[in-house]
């Protein structure tokens, strides 16, 4: 099981202070790995354990991810405290709103498609000149898109939210591309039906839902930690440029 061991690496996340992003950086502090978070707002008061937890050094950097000033101010900071050493880094951060295409306003649009996909994207762009600079010899980028990215989702998901998932799968082959000659594997992962903060505000959908999952329940964030060590590990070393469903069956179902 050493292969799945991230002792000696340094994960970054981005909305890692709730939710899917607070469970990958666990599930990667668990494996081994300083995390470090960019986030918004203050993270959950478990992050401030981890270090303790799982001996860990662990780090929060306040960074709006829809701004590229800020990010490059957060990766300033990171590099200053972690000496520029990025092994892992999960591109999380993301938001939603309840509106159909009849009612979005382009501040809608903007705001989901600044997040979403552009946060995502250039938060890729700087962790991959940092693994560069630093030689790092086996970096792992791990995406977070959405099962919204292959359907439309019953009740909650808009279509602008829809279209920015499923930007932020469709670059991962060619950004794969790009980096595979430095050492770097990029993969999304697409998680399904989960119940976090930002899905709280719609309790009437949960039982819909679940009625349309194989698993027979809607999932939590700590189901997708396996996933995110191994896309972050050398179990994966052969994978990259793919895409892994975590939804309790609910595409085949």
């Amino acid at each position: 099981m050493s292969a799945f061991s991230l002792k000696g690496r340094t994960a970054l996340v981005t909305g890692g202070a709730r939710g899917c992003g607070l469970a990958f950086a666990e599930a990667l502090a668990e494996a081994g790995a300083d995390v470090a978070i960019f986030d918004v707002i203050n993270p959950d008061a478990a992050f401030g354990e981890f270090s303790k937890k799982y001996g860990v050094k662990t780090a929060h950097y306040h960074v709006d991810v829809s701004s590229p000033e800020s990010l490059e101010t957060g990766f300033a900071r990171f590099k200053e405290e972690f000496g520029g050493a990025l092994d892992i880094c999960v591109p999380c951060a993301g938001v939603n709103k309840d509106v159909g295409i009849l009612d979005t306003t382009p501040q809608d649009f903007d705001r989901l498609a600044n997040i979403n996909f552009k946060g995502v994207y250039f938060t890729t762009q700087m962790a991959a000149k940092m693994m560069i600079a630093n030689k790092t010899k086996k970096g792992s980028i791990i995406v977070v898109a959405s099962i919204a990215s292959y359907r439309a989702i019953r009740g909650q998901c808009s279509s602008a939210y829809c279209a920015t998932k499923g930007a932020v799968k469709a670059m991962v082959p060619p950004v794969a591309v790009e980096l595979a000659p430095y050492g770097i594997r990029v993969n999304s992962v697409s998680p399904g039906y989960i119940r976090t903060e930002m899905t709280a505000a719609f309790p009437h959908i949960f039982e819909p839902w679940r009625k349309e999952i194989m698993s027979d329940r809607v999932g939590v964030p700590e189901d997708l930690r396996g996933a995110c060590v191994f896309l972050a590990s050398d179990a994966s070393s052969y994978i990259t440029s793919q895409d892994i469903v975590i939804d309790g069956g609910v595409l085949q179902w």
